[in-house]
């Protein structure tokens, strides 16, 4: 890692990045490479790329900080009751974006979040295949780098550029009615809207590049699936909220599942009319 990383304004970023890198770069002889897929007990898909980066993964973070907990998508059965005296911990995802990996797709990515009293820290997102990574977090101000000798500071838009389509960011393979019905709402509200497609934790990325407006999700979602990215979007002046407008958080609980949540810059003028038409 360059000296220019080692500015960073958190201790345990820089290491994490690379350490991210590294987990990258273990899923990759898996890729596109006829990779046996197996179902867990959920039926979500889980491949030898997924349990290859879980274990540099924890491996490296237990060597970098050996007194903050790790919960791993690939080991996630660990009891409320230990969770709740969690402080401190490791959010992990070690290949987001499974499905789009199978077929062959370049959108996932590997994602660490360093979790305070159920708050992100800040949160890194790697994408294997090509060797960008986003990061970034609350007060700490977030970056994409697209090798590791360079990096960029990046930011939400508050409003599309003149002659820009407002632009709403929409999984590929996860709606709901209620999403559908937010979408016409939010149209009414802010004129005709593009939607773009992207696998991942992706989608909180390019709102936090101000590549995008907004990414409702009224769909179920995990822990892992949002946590490092909501921290790079936070990073760059973004905000993601539950339905009644509160940031949303990781407190310990029995389920880790997340509620349904609007991710958008944090000083939107649209802001009111979104929590409004997704509470509607």
């Amino acid at each position: 890692m360059t000296d220019v990383f080692a500015s960073l304004p958190h201790p345990l970023l820089a290491p994490v990045i690379e350490l991210c890198r590294r987990a990258g770069e273990a899923t990759l002889p898996f890729w596109r490479n006829d990779t046996e897929v197996t179902s867990k007990s959920d039926n979500s898909p889980v491949t030898a790329a997924d349990l290859a980066a879980h274990h540099v993964l924890v491996d490296g973070l237990k060597a970098l900080a050996p007194d903050v907990h790790i919960l791993s998508e690939e080991d996630a059965d660990i009891a409320l009751s230990t969770r709740a005296g969690w402080k401190r911990w490791w959010l992990v995802d070690p290949l987001d974006g499974t499905k789009e990996f199978i077929s062959g797709s370049e959108e996932f990515t590997v994602n660490v979040a360093l979790i305070e009293n159920g708050h992100v820290v800040f949160g890194v997102v790697s994408m294997p295949t090509n060797d960008r990574c986003y990061f970034g977090g609350a007060g700490l101000g977030a970056w994409r780098s697209d090798d590791p000798q360079h990096l960029a500071p990046i930011s939400v838009r508050e409003r599309p550029a003149a002659g820009e389509a407002f632009t709403v960011v929409a999984s590929r393979r996860h709606s709901s009615p209620e999403q559908e019905k937010l979408l016409a709402g939010l149209s009414s509200a802010v004129g005709e809207l593009q939607l773009t497609n992207i696998g991942s934790s992706l989608k909180f990325c390019l709102l936090a590049e101000g590549a995008a407006d907004c990414y409702p999700r009224l769909a179920p979602t995990s822990q892992w699936d949002t946590a490092a990215a909501q921290g790079v979007l936070e990073g760059a002046g973004g905000v993601v909220l539950d339905l009644e407008g509160e940031v949303f958080a990781y407190p310990a609980r029995d389920s880790l599942l997340n509620g349904f949540f609007l991710a958008l810059p944090a000083k939107a003028s649209w802001r009111s009319a979104l929590l409004a038409l997704a509470k509607g």
